[in-house]
């Protein structure tokens, strides 16, 4: 029985690391040939693998690209969008699950209702009104139309109606009024989920790419997704300057993804994406 198991687990351990390892390659082969020479052949291994090396593409990248304007657009986006977000969710949900008003669970059917409308039906009416707004190429533009999030309202609102009753009315007891409520109990106890909301909504942001590419036509308001295809676009043959600037790109994300693994782990778990 004991070798069974240990047989099965070192089975398990040898397919875990033979995907990782597969996953990795692609990652391993882009930085190995960011560093190769302007106009190399790299999809020779005998070439990829060969002297000499050099930081020549990093260079030509930033005199040739914005992309360090770019990467602060994705990061300002991503940032301003997730507060935005968790602010509108966490008062929403806590407004559901803790107030008692006429058509509430209306207004809760409603925003779940909005889980089933896919986002491409809605670029449209939002591009129109953005249009009207004057705010094509503008950070209202690309941060807006994203803090509306009816998971984020869904998750929250499960977990405040998890939360004690009583908690609550003491706090009524003691001359509290909603807002602090909301502020000095129901916020600090839904810490976690909050966090966990916070890394799905950013990691969203930040790989968006559809409506970005629709409101951010000039090249200094584009983010990394769509500015970086583009810069791409003007290097046919060779693959040393965009992979140069790929791995530039990726960098602020793989800091991300290394320091909260843990909780991103835990936001897919509760938000069941696969």
């Amino acid at each position: 029985m004991k070798n069974r198991f240990s047989a099965g687990r070192l089975t398990v351990y040898i397919v875990a690391y033979g995907l990782v390892a597969f996953m990795l390659i692609p990652i391993i082969w882009m930085f190995w040939v960011s560093f190769k020479p302007i106009n190399s052949v790299v999809t020779v291994i005998s070439e990829l693998l060969t002297p000499p090396y050099g930081v020549e593409s990093y260079i030509r990248v930033q005199e040739s690209s914005m992309i360090w304007r770019w990467t602060l657009n994705s990061v300002i986006v991503g940032i301003v969008q997730t507060a935005s977000t968790l602010l509108l969710s966490s008062l929403a949900a806590f407004a559901i699950s803790r107030i008692a008003f006429k058509g509430k669970t209306f207004i809760f059917l409603l925003i779940l209702a909005g889980l089933m409308v896919p986002v491409e039906a809605t670029i449209v009416p939002l591009y129109e009104l953005i249009v009207r707004f004057g705010w094509v190429n503008s950070y209202p533009a690309l941060i807006l139309p994203g803090i509306a999030l009816p998971l984020g309202v869904l998750i929250l609102k499960q977990f405040y109606d998890a939360i004690p009753n009583d908690l609550m009315e003491a706090a009524k007891i003691d001359g509290a009024n909603l807002l602090r409520i909301w502020w000095s109990i129901f916020l600090p106890l839904s810490r976690t989920s909050m966090a966990a909301l916070a890394i799905f909504v950013f990691v969203q942001s930040w790989n968006n790419f559809l409506w970005p590419l629709l409101v951010a036509n000039d090249q200094s308001m584009m983010t990394l997704p769509v500015a970086i295809p583009t810069f791409q676009s003007s290097f046919t043959v060779d693959l040393t300057v965009p992979m140069a600037a790929n791995v530039l790109a990726s960098i602020p994300a793989l800091i991300f993804f290394l320091i909260f693994q843990k909780q991103i782990i835990k936001g897919i778990a509760m938000t069941g994406i696969k």
